[in-house]
């Protein structure tokens, strides 16, 4: 009797999280930020011109903002990462019984014994690289930073943020009465963050319904905050 050919196991995990974190960031800033901002203005000024250039400033002055922050980030992770390295790459040849017993630590963690660990501990002092790649995985939790990814991460979340800020904006480019460009850039913008939180929960694998509900209601409470506060202080203006 022939085995019947399984097919092969393809294990979905989704692994661009660095890539969706930094989408995320820009995007979730970029659609609350410039969104409360008109939210705010449309409370003092009638005309749809003046919170559009206000926006664009904002977008143009957060996209580069939160670009700065998200490279200056990836740098410090890779900076680290360096450091750390170089310091266990020192420790396996000037304290190597100390790295040993962290060795059989790390292992008891996970229920093997001694024993058991030994030879995995013997196959790593024989590829001192390997060793310092475990070390760092297991003992300090350290992943290695892709090339590049500092440049990446600025990149990536200045765009997302000025693709997120502009939604909230439309509206005001199309209508020239801010109170009407208002209730329209509401409807838009509640809308862009309830598929942006579905999707992202899709993805990270939260539940799409929950992260849609948290997304819509921090943007939302955010722009409702700006808003009466705006209208309150002109209120009390003089």
């Amino acid at each position: 009797m022939h085995d019947i050919a399984r097919p092969p196991h393809i294990e979905g995990h989704f692994e661009s999280t660095d890539v969706v974190r930094d989408v995320v960031i820009g995007l979730s800033d970029g659609l609350t930020v410039p969104f409360a901002l008109a939210a705010g203005l449309s409370g003092v000024v009638a005309s749809a011109h003046i919170v559009v250039l206000a926006g664009l400033a904002e977008i143009a002055a957060g996209s580069i903002a939160m670009g700065l922050g998200g490279y200056l980030a990836a740098r410090g992770d890779a900076e680290h990462y360096a450091s750390e390295r170089l310091r266990e790459e020192s420790e396996i040849v000037e304290r190597v019984h100390d790295e040993e017993e962290e060795i059989y630590e790390i292992f008891e963690q996970y229920s093997v014994d001694r024993i058991s660990a030994t030879p995995v501990l013997e196959a790593l002092k024989r590829n001192p690289k390997a060793w310092v790649d475990f070390m760092m995985r297991f003992e300090l939790g350290l992943e290695e930073p892709a090339p590049n990814r500092a440049h990446r991460s600025a990149l990536t979340i200045a765009f997302s943020y000025i693709a997120g800020g502009l939604v909230p904006l439309l509206p005001y480019m199309f209508v020239q009465d801010a109170s009407s460009s208002l209730r329209l850039s509401v409807i838009i913008t509640l809308l862009a963050l309830a598929l942006f939180g579905a999707l992202k929960g899709k993805l990270v694998g939260t539940g799409w319904l929950r992260s849609a509900v948290q997304t819509v209601t921090i943007g939302g409470a955010a722009a409702a905050a700006a808003y009466f506060l705006a209208r309150l202080l002109n209120a009390h203006h003089p």
